[in-house]
C-alpha cells in the first residue's frame, strides 16, 4: 500500500501531500519525521539520487528534484524496490510539467498540472 507522498522546500515547509490510508492523528507525526529524515540526510545529495529508510515495517524513499524534496513512503507490496519506481514516475512526470527539474517557485507556478498528474499516477 503506498501511504504518503510529500513534497517539500529545503526548509522543510510542506508543499504538496498525500496520505492513503494514514489516521488524521499520524499524518502530523509523518511529516515531521520525513522532513527531520531529509534534513539529516538530502544536504550534498546529487540530484534524482535515491535514499532509502524503513521504519518498522513501512519503506521510504526519497529524493531531491530541483528545489523540491520528495517523499514517497509505503508498505507490503509497496518495498523500496517498488517505491523507486514510483518515484521514477513521479520524478519524470514533475520534470515533464514544469519543463526542467523545478526550483520551488517553478513548482509552485505548476502546481495544479503536477497535483493532476499525481492523482493519475496514485
Amino acid at each position: 500500500m503506498l501511504l504518503a507522498i510529500l513534497i517539500a522546500n529545503f526548509a522543510g515547509n510542506i508543499l504538496l501531500e498525500r496520505f492513503n490510508g494514514v489516521p488524521s492523528e499520524e499524518r502530523l507525526h509523518w511529516r515531521s519525521f520525513l522532513v527531520k529524515l531529509g534534513a539529516d540526510n538530502l544536504k550534498g545529495a546529487r540530484n534524482e539520487e535515491l535514499l532509502v529508510s524503513s521504519q518498522k515495517s513501512v519503506y521510504i524513499v526519497y529524493t531531491v528534484l530541483g528545489g523540491v524534496c520528495i517523499y514517497i513512503v509505503g508498505k507490503d507490496e509497496y518495498d523500496e524496490l517498488a517505491l523507486t519506481q514510483v518515484m521514477f514516475v513521479i520524478t519524470s512526470s514533475t520534470k515533464d510539467a514544469c519543463g526542467k527539474s523545478p526550483s520551488e517557485r517553478l513548482f509552485l507556478d505548476k502546481y495544479g498540472k503536477i497535483c493532476l498528474c499525481l492523482d493519475e499516477i496514485v
